[in-house]
């Protein structure tokens, strides 16, 4: 073979590998490719093997995929002027291949960026104790604000999430003095709730004694079950003074009299 042709066939050979490396392009599953001709927008290609013109053609691929995009921690003043740092996480993908194309040029940073603004706008509407109770409502209001900006640009936002919130060591202090009087309270409020159950029985006890004196002594034996199981113990059991005279009173007379009856005397009344 003549020299100039075999260099020929080479260049050819050449040139046609390059024209298919140019020309077959591979779209995977996860992607649609956005075809450009002439700076035009022709059409969405779908996963498979796909063929564009060289020079003519650009196809651009662009993931479907969730992305995850931490949302960096920001500086926020409450409505009720207490400094936080908050950090959270954004999820978010493309639904309209062309549209994430040609409406915005990178759609992540525009999305890092709104999403920023748009962390630090919500929550400063909120005070201290609404950002630390009511972050499901917050996370719903940052996803909806951020689907209504990125709408446009293909994008839809599928969750956000607060994933940190730093507070001052102030705060923390006047919080957990906060916690600790709370507790406090609630404590003082249940022993008072119990002495005011316990003195109600109490009563309802000693009406049923006064009722019936009998139970007072019962109860009073009852007591002295209890103390005289201890072998070293010495009670002093106070009775009722006027009882005890009157029955003494009682045993007297009739002792008087059993000795008068039995020496044939005049019994001597009982003082």
């Amino acid at each position: 073979m003549d020299p100039t042709t075999f260099v020929v066939v080479i260049v050819l050979v050449v040139l046609l590998l390059i024209v298919a490396k140019t020309s077959i392009r591979i779209v995977r599953q996860y992607e649609k490719g956005v075809l450009f001709r002439l700076g035009r927008v022709t059409g969405v290609r779908d996963p498979g093997l796909r063929l564009i013109i060289p020079v003519v053609d650009r196809l651009q691929l662009v993931s479907l995929r969730i992305v995850t995009m931490p949302i960096q921690s920001q500086g926020i003043i409450t409505q009720d002027n207490v400094s936080v740092d908050v950090s959270a996480v954004a999820y978010y993908r493309v639904v309209d291949a062309v549209k994430s194309v040609v409406a915005i040029e990178n759609v992540a940073a525009a999305i890092d960026q709104i999403a920023q603004t748009t962390l630090r706008k919500v929550v400063g509407q909120h005070t201290l104790d609404q950002t630390l109770s009511e972050t499901g409502r917050i996370n719903v209001d940052i996803r909806e604000i951020l689907d209504v900006l990125t709408v446009e640009w293909g994008v839809e936002v599928t969750l956000v999430e607060l994933k940190d919130i730093q507070l001052p060591e102030s705060m923390k202090r006047a919080m957990a003095r906060q916690a600790e009087a709370e507790r406090e309270k609630r404590a003082k409020i249940i022993a008072a709730e119990g002495e005011a159950i316990a003195a109600a029985a109490l009563g309802d006890a000693s009406d049923t004694m006064m009722a019936h004196p009998l139970a007072l002594q019962l109860r009073n034996l009852q007591s002295l079950v209890e103390i005289g199981v201890d072998k070293n113990t010495t009670v002093v059991f106070p009775a009722p003074l006027m009882s005890t005279i009157g029955e003494l009173s009682a045993f007297l007379a009739r002792e008087n009299l059993a000795a008068a009856s039995s020496s044939g005397k005049t019994p001597v009344k009982a003082a």
